[in-house]
């Protein structure tokens, strides 16, 4: 993938080299490097990943903790470092992407904050430790992501490469999208409600494949715009897909599926509405909230 083709967002706040103060912990005292055991955890009590990180939050209180320098024994990244200017030039491209088409419906797009963090975070949404992979926080609109689950989806997850990682920032921003068009809204209205969202059809893998789908719009515009794709890009964001699969990660989690605990949707449909997105370019397609079939 040629990235450096694009513009660079000034919408990335990097917290690299900072810890919490207040004894922040992660989850089930999961450090850096242990996104797979969170995972198993999620899939076998049948929980979404961020509501386990609500529960910690509930748990260590409400209050913003202190960010301290890293320890003598940690080096922070550089500031401006090419992993850095790789994430600032992927969301550039999603600002750019989706300014378009919010201007085309005459409205104005407020691009979302990237935070990068290494280890552990605070957020509207609560602490969160890197176990918890990639996240978007609809409290104050900021896409969270400890580059280290990069290393993971290479070494651990079978996927990995830079234009995997433009998808995995892409879909986050595709939660923001979800965010400014009330969709998320209407999902959290629902479990507020008490409605099991959870399940092979149900609102939560919905609200996820759409996610795919608007990651595979924005790589679609993003390549009219600057043709930076090479060959085997694409194959990389299917192998990534296929590998952050519901059925995938149960089956190596539990050794079997239980698609009633679904959150996410199968490797096959994360693949195919990531490739809807992507061969038609149109936002309108992503509707899975009314597809019959996912």
């Amino acid at each position: 993938m040629k990235w450096r083709l694009g513009r660079q967002s000034g919408n990335v706040e990097d917290r690299r080299g900072q810890r919490m103060g207040g004894g922040a912990r992660g989850i089930g005292g999961i450090g850096l490097g242990g996104i797979v055991l969170v995972l198993i955890a999620a899939f076998v009590t049948g929980k979404n990943p961020m509501e386990l990180l609500g529960l910690l939050a509930q748990q260590q209180g409400s209050g913003d903790p202190q960010t301290q320098t890293a320890p003598a024994d940690e080096t922070p990244a550089p500031a401006n470092d090419e992993t850095s200017q790789f994430i600032r030039t992927i969301l550039g491209s999603t600002e750019d992407v989706w300014g378009g088409i919010f201007q085309q419906s005459n409205s104005q797009y407020p691009a979302p904050t990237l935070v990068l963090f290494s280890g552990e975070v605070s957020s509207a949404c609560g602490r969160a430790t890197s176990a918890a992979g990639p996240f978007y926080c609809p409290g104050d609109r900021q896409v969270y992501i400890d580059t280290a689950f990069f290393d993971e989806m290479r070494t651990r997850l079978g996927g990995g490469g830079d234009f995997a990682e433009a998808y995995v920032i892409a879909h986050e921003v595709g939660h923001h999208i979800q965010t400014l068009t009330g969709v998320s809204s209407k999902v959290n209205a629902l479990r507020q409600q008490g409605e099991n969202v959870e399940g092979d059809n149900g609102i939560l893998v919905r609200q996820e494949l759409q996610a795919d789908c608007y990651a595979g719009v924005w790589a679609n515009r993003a390549q009219q715009q600057y043709a930076w794709l090479e060959a085997g890009d694409i194959d990389e964001a299917l192998r990534t897909a296929t590998a952050i699969g519901d059925d995938r990660l149960q089956k190596q989690a539990r050794g079997t599926v239980v698609p009633d605990s679904f959150t996410h949707g199968t490797s096959e449909q994360r693949v195919r509405w990531f490739r809807n997105g992507f061969d038609s370019g149109d936002a309108g397609r992503c509707d899975t909230f009314k597809a019959s079939q996912l």
